[in-house]
């Protein structure tokens, strides 16, 4: 079933809504930004062509999380869609359900997707079941110091601890040393407090001097999804990708052709739908292993629309429609 979009709501700021805004113009949708009173002067809410403050009493971060003023503001503003951006809603189960409960579409994955690949355990146990390898680590939340050890030995240092929600470089530490877990434990545990909601975390071997590489695909509503190549993001400062580029020149052919085949086994194990992206490191013998998905549109996502000519964007917003 097509449904049009007649106006989206951006719940997010800054350059992500504003390059949302101008997908919606190009495809004749009337747009609607949210802002904190934070930003009330900033660029992005005079793009849209309606903007309304939210969350008056809340913090800048805060405003943009709270779902119920989120939807309640749609509503009355007769939002078709709502397009979350990256961080913030992004990968939030619970946003994408409220969306759905109250009749808006939500331009991204369904709430069952998003609590499948929205989880990096969850993730590597699909990548598994679909014979595509992972890196060595725990299968669960980590719960207890002692455990966190146990796994730490069997996996050898140096290991890493990872947030299971969220990404973008927060929520991960190194652990070169036995006797450097206990604190860097409690740093991430607070960190991914703050950051995703939650505390889960959980621990790989960490891989030196890999190379990152991540593959984008879209998927529709009728089970079609298709990869639009690999991005090399390995130049990175502090988890954080600074320079990308594709295609991944630095890999042999082969490899690179693999690791797209190894993507779309795992988006098709869950009937992916809209954009996403999974991610893989590759050792110094050329072995892979998946990492997680990041079920939303990324930062990067302009490289791959330079070397394919494809508006991601708008790719997502016409899959939402159907």
């Amino acid at each position: 079933m097509i449904k049009e979009f007649k106006k989206v709501m951006v719940a997010n700021r800054g350059e992500i809504a504003i390059r949302v805004f101008r997908a919606c113009a190009d495809l004749g949708i009337r747009t609607v930004a949210i802002f904190s009173k934070e930003d009330i002067y900033s660029l992005f809410r005079t793009k849209a062509d309606e903007a309304y403050l939210i969350g008056e009493k809340k913090g800048p971060l805060d405003a943009y999380l709270d779902i119920e003023q989120i939807i309640d503001l749609a509503k009355k503003k007769e939002v078709d869609a709502i397009h979350p951006g990256y961080g913030f809603l992004s990968e939030n189960p619970d946003f994408a359900r409220a969306c759905r409960e109250a009749d808006i579409a939500f331009i991204g994955p369904t709430p069952e997707i998003l609590e499948q690949m929205g989880d990096k355990i969850n993730s590597k146990m699909i990548a598994e079941r679909v014979g595509v390898p992972t890196i060595p680590g725990s299968k669960n939340p980590i719960t207890s110091l002692e455990e966190a050890r146990e796994i730490a030995e069997y996996c050898k240092y140096p290991v890493i601890l990872k947030a299971a929600s969220g990404g973008g470089g927060r929520g991960m530490r190194v652990v070169l040393r036995p006797e450097d877990l206990a604190d860097q434990l409690e740093l991430v545990k607070n960190e991914t407090r703050k950051a995703f909601g939650n505390d889960d975390i959980f621990i790989e071997k960490y891989l030196e001097k890999p190379k990152h590489i991540e593959v984008q695909s879209l998927g529709d509503k009728a089970g079609n999804i298709v990869h639009l190549y690999e991005r090399d993001c390995s130049i990175q400062r502090r988890h954080q990708k600074v320079i990308e580029f594709a295609p991944a020149f630095s890999l042999p052919m082969e490899i690179r052709e693999e690791i797209c085949k190894a993507a779309l086994r795992i988006a098709r194990a869950v009937r992916y739908e809209n954009a996403g992206t999974i991610e893989f490191l590759v050792d110094s013998n050329g072995d892979f292993y998946f990492i997680e998905m990041n079920p939303r549109i990324q930062v990067e996502h302009t490289v791959t629309e330079m070397i394919t000519g494809v508006d991601l964007v708008q790719a997502q917003i016409l899959i939402a429609q159907g």
